[in-house]
């Protein structure tokens, strides 16, 4: 498949907001590609690159090349020049990626270059996620689209059904069944604004504490334990304890869904970051388990004795659960019965604050376990941390935001009334306010001359966050977690800006 076909259907994409018509173009596109197209044209059009991070700098991506004047990239071609410039390292290797992405940029048309652009730096937003994707798919095959989906969960993989259904026809999706030992993506949660808002709309439901861990999918047969992250990644080989812990279930064939948590000495969790670090860490295991020793917590079972349960009502599953699991290595929860039993929900979600944990997730006793999806049988409820922050400089965007200044730098205030930057955002915006933050910014710029626009620090804008962790990356020691912007506050001057000390004491568990 020639690449500019995919550039073609992906500015359709963003052009429109019906998902019919999504639809219907990625099915067109679907028809028109071979097997071996798909592993690359669906992360495309999510915005996503096979090989991840290319290392590649705004400083080469923003030279000027000469486009090509007719059209004669495929997108196989471009996916392996672009594993070689992932693999550029050492020295000359800045000038090495230069070479490259320019060899790469000469030989697409312009409309392919404005593509590849906005794909390398990760601001490919045109709307064809996986799940319009997947509808897509289903029309350009001929199968139902809910054995697609259900496919899908079970593999794992959207690129695997679909290699298999192109080559294959519907037929194929009788080879994905849930197995023992092949991971499947998890099941999700929708957010609520309150406890009673998701009794309201679950009526008889579970309160579980929401932990601030690693999801960890459990497999045994028999002796054998593999443990997959949320993303299917195999992390058996880093987490001893869990495999121990596996081990020591009444059970021997399961496949089991929980999280990942740590705890430190008087017994509160540990952040984020320090769990993520000893799940990420791969070297020397046996000195980081004793350093940052983690505990599984279990909360579902997926499959017991090679009995599917994914059907199953969550009250038939978790009861298969307590067979299984002791109650320590469960999650704490309550059940309520209501609207009218709203209370307990809030008297446990104040309960599990006080532990420590981030909040609640809401789950209807009567809905099955929908793999991969964001289903509204699940509901999170947390406290939504905020913060009046100031911006220092913004982005140029990409693809559906060129034009527009959209990446944030946001400050703090410091003791000396200097901004210490703690990250960078462009969630939360909408198209209105990209219109009205591109034309105050530049009001306010002290340097435009590039791709980042440094400006004054006078703008002030509320942030929502999930949370702290270290970087050394930012001058204070922390960056903020899943930071969007809220609204602009013209109302407030840069010295009512919330200062990083005042964020450092309300996160005193995260030390800079």
């Amino acid at each position: 498949m020639l690449l500019t076909r995919l550039a073609r259907v992906s500015q359709e994409v963003a052009a429109t907001s019906a998902r019919s018509r999504k639809i219907a173009l990625l099915a067109e596109l679907f028809r028109d590609a071979e097997a071996d197209d798909v592993p690359i044209v669906i992360p495309y059009l999510a915005g996503r690159l096979p090989q991840g991070r290319l290392g590649v700098g705004w400083k080469v991506l923003s030279r000027r090349v000469a486009p090509a004047a007719e059209p004669t990239l495929t997108v196989r071609e471009v996916d392996a020049r672009l594993s070689e410039l992932g693999k550029v390292s050492g020295t000359g290797s800045q000038a090495e990626r230069a070479r490259l992405v320019g060899e790469l940029m000469g030989a697409a048309t312009e409309n392919e270059q404005r593509f590849l652009l906005g794909l390398i730096t990760g601001e490919v937003r045109q709307g064809a996620l996986d799940a319009v994707a997947v509808e897509g798919l289903a029309e350009a095959t001929g199968a139902p689209p809910a054995e697609v989906r259900r496919a899908v969960m079970l593999a794992g993989s959207l690129q695997t059904v679909a290699e298999a259904l192109l080559a294959d026809g519907p037929t194929a999706l009788d080879r994905f069944r849930l197995t023992v030992g092949r991971p499947v993506l998890p099941m999700l949660a929708h957010s609520a604004s309150s406890v009673a808002e998701a009794v309201e709309k679950l009526g008889a439901c579970a309160v579980e504490e929401k932990l601030d861990g690693i999801r960890v999918q459990v497999h045994r047969e028999g002796d054998t334990v593999r443990l997959y992250t949320r993303t299917l990644d195999d992390i058996t080989d880093r987490l001893p304890e869990l495999t121990s812990a596996a081990l020591e279930l009444r059970g021997e064939r399961f496949i089991l869904d929980g999280e990942v948590i740590a705890f430190d000495e008087d017994g509160r969790p540990r952040s984020f970051q320090e769990i993520a670090g000893r799940v990420g860490s791969r070297v020397d295991v046996t000195t980081a388990a004793r350093a940052v020793p983690v505990s599984p917590v279990f909360f579902d079972a997926l499959s017991v004795d090679d009995r599917d349960l994914l059907d199953l009502p969550f009250a038939e599953r978790h009861a298969e659960l307590a067979r299984l699991v002791p109650e320590p290595m469960r999650v704490r929860r309550t059940t309520v019965s209501g609207p009218q039993d709203v209370r307990t929900a809030e008297e446990f979600l104040a309960e599990t604050l006080k532990r420590g944990h981030e909040g609640v997730v809401v789950k209807s006793l009567d809905a099955p376990y929908s793999a991969g999806r964001r289903g509204a049988s699940w509901l999170k409820v947390k406290p939504v941390h905020t913060l009046d922050l100031v911006v220092l400089a913004a982005e140029w965007g990409h693809g559906r935001r060129t034009g527009k200044l959209s990446n944030l730098h946001l400050g703090a205030r410091t003791a000396d009334g200097s901004f210490a930057m703690l990250g960078k955002t462009f969630k939360g915006l909408t198209d209105a306010m990209l219109t009205w933050q591109t034309e105050r910014l530049q009001e306010l710029a002290v340097d435009d001359s590039g791709y980042v626009v440094t400006v004054r620090p006078e703008l002030v804008v509320e942030i929502a966050y999930d949370g702290l962790q270290k970087s050394t990356r930012y001058p204070a020691g922390v960056t903020l977690r899943f930071a969007r912007v809220v609204r602009y506050r013209e109302d407030k001057r840069p010295e009512d800006a919330d200062t990083v000390e005042t964020l450092l004491a309300a996160h005193r568990e995260v030390k800079p």
